[in-house]
């Protein structure tokens, strides 16, 4: 397998800060579900993004892909500033995401999914594909090459033909990540992607996203419902409550942040 990473190998104690979330407030009318919520994630880090349903999770990842534009505040990308951009240009940039809700080509294969998430990265365009010039054709092949080799990344390199909506829910997950790595990001959102999975499956996911880490060399940002997972793989977590940010730090001490258990984990802390 011949996935290579994008860039030298930085660890999360790396000084640049890959996403900067400056004061970022969204209202949608009188509703405000992002309140001034300022953090940075360093280049190399897995930091993770919880809080209760209905606390403005998915909202930010909304705003830092450009699906919503935010109503105040910055967000900065490798020291550009990439407020207010549409998703296109924020995904060549090098942002990208899988949804809370699976959103494959159920009737394409596993193959056919990956490769077309890679068309930020290709050149020929729908006259050179048609006419199959040699330039077109030679991209086809690499496209090819990268999609197969993204699926044995993510555990699923015997079934590319299979269409997606045969595969169980825990493999469409991965195949939603193979998906999203196509588009070869450096800062990758992944949107409860554990949810639906049985304890086993979440265990394979933990180790899938070190496993992507590790060899593509990536910023991870995660919104996950399961504390275990998140405390276990995350190196700095966010609270979210009411679209407020109410704590901010390293997994053992957001667990005995009063105001995080009082919000969200109860029990669970």
């Amino acid at each position: 397998m011949s996935v290579a990473p994008a860039r030298a190998a930085t660890g999360p104690a790396a000084a640049a800060g890959v996403l900067g979330v400056e004061a970022l407030t969204c209202r949608f009318g009188g509703v405000v579900a992002v309140s001034e919520v300022s953090f940075s994630v360093a280049r190399g880090e897995v930091f993770g993004l919880i809080g209760p349903n209905g606390a403005g999770k998915t909202t930010l990842f909304n705003l830092v892909t450009g699906l919503t534009t935010p109503t105040a505040g910055r967000l900065r990308y490798q020291d550009r500033d990439i407020t207010g951009l549409p998703p296109h240009r924020i995904a060549a940039l090098g942002i990208a995401r899988t949804f809370q809700n699976v959103r494959l080509f159920g009737e394409l294969s596993a193959l056919h999914n990956v490769m077309i998430a890679r068309h930020v990265r290709t050149r020929s365009g729908l006259v050179s594909g048609v006419l199959g010039l040699p330039f077109a054709r030679a991209e086809e092949r690499v496209t090819r090459q990268r999609a197969m080799d993204l699926l044995a990344l993510v555990g699923l390199a015997d079934r590319p033909g299979e269409q997606a909506r045969n595969f169980s829910y825990g493999d469409q997950r991965r195949l939603e990540i193979a998906r999203a790595l196509a588009l070869e990001p450096q800062l990758l959102l992944l949107d409860e992607p554990a949810a639906g999975m049985n304890t086993g499956e979440k265990r394979g996911l933990s180790d899938l996203i070190r496993g992507v880490r590790a060899r593509l060399d990536l910023t991870i940002l995660l919104i996950e419902h399961h504390v275990p997972l998140v405390m276990d793989l995350c190196d700095r977590i966010a609270v979210l409550n009411f679209g407020q940010l109410i704590a901010l730090g390293p997994p053992a001490a957001v667990q005995k942040n009063p105001a995080v258990i009082e919000a969200y984990l109860g029990d669970e802390a």
